[in-house]
């Protein structure tokens, strides 16, 4: 049965949709970073919110929808979830990774910058490094609230047990003759890699462009970056060109590859 609760509340019901787990922890902050918000005041004062059952709130059937309750609360801290699904014990002993991906909200302003940060501090393949970049809270908002204003632009954020892990930012221009297209940057934490995070940013960014009418997406990729030209190529993007010192990086000049994929 689905409810048709506060629109913050979508990302942690993608959660628990996705968990297979028969009991587990979720701390507050991985619940704010999941939903990209502060909790009310009432989250932190008193217990009784947590286990609501009934209307006018609405936001617990994020949980309950899915199958889960509220075994416990510790205030400020953490919430104790408990399944009334029938979990295999085999299933339930499995590592679970669970990956939200959803639309950056004004209040991800930090820890965009600190993602940013820490990915450009983990490689070269990007176009700031370590250090390079210098924004602050203020500047990234304002960004953000254009994006949001925007018809061919979008922050995405890809949360992976809770952690903000990834991102892909697709910025379009207002000219007329080119809002048909937007131009689309990956980033994913190192500690994150390799768990498919990157592709399915990628995929998101596919289904937006449909919804939006964005037909033709571009990137460019660093031609060192052979991993990264892999995905791409996976992904169903192709070379278009070649720019070349392209980047001036630890003092030398290296080509890009300019890669780019039609949306039907």
């Amino acid at each position: 049965m689905v409810k048709q609760f506060e629109s913050k509340y979508i990302p942690l019901s993608n959660y628990f949709k996705k968990c297979i787990k028969k009991e587990f922890i979720l701390t507050y902050e991985e619940i704010e970073a999941i939903i990209g918000q502060a909790l009310p005041n009432a989250a932190y004062l008193s217990s009784s919110w947590w286990k609501k059952t009934k209307p006018p709130a609405l936001h617990y059937f994020a949980w309950i929808d899915n199958g889960y309750s509220v075994k416990d609360v510790e205030l400020g801290k953490s919430v104790i979830f408990h399944s009334s699904k029938e979990i295999d014990d085999e299933e339930d002993d499995k590592e679970q990774d669970i990956l939200v991906i959803r639309e950056a909200e004004l209040e991800d302003a930090r820890p965009f910058i600190n993602l940013q940060e820490a990915i450009f501090s983990e490689t070269d393949f990007m176009l700031y490094g370590e250090s390079d970049f210098q924004m602050t809270v203020q500047q990234i908002r304002k960004r953000m609230t254009s994006w949001k204003t925007s018809s061919n632009s979008i922050l995405f954020l890809a949360i992976m047990n809770g952690q903000i892990a990834g991102f892909i930012l697709l910025q379009g221009t207002h000219a007329p003759r080119a809002r048909h297209r937007a131009s689309l940057v990956v980033g994913v934490k190192k500690q994150f890699s390799r768990k498919g995070i990157a592709t399915s940013l990628i995929n998101r960014a596919f289904l937006w462009a449909k919804e939006v009418g964005v037909t033709k997406l571009e990137l460019s990729v660093i031609k060192e970056n052979a991993i990264a030209h892999k995905l791409y190529q996976k992904a169903g993007f192709e070379k278009e060109g070649t720019r070349k010192n392209s980047l001036l990086i630890n003092g030398q000049y290296v080509d890009e590859y300019y890669m780019g994929r039609i949306i039907e």
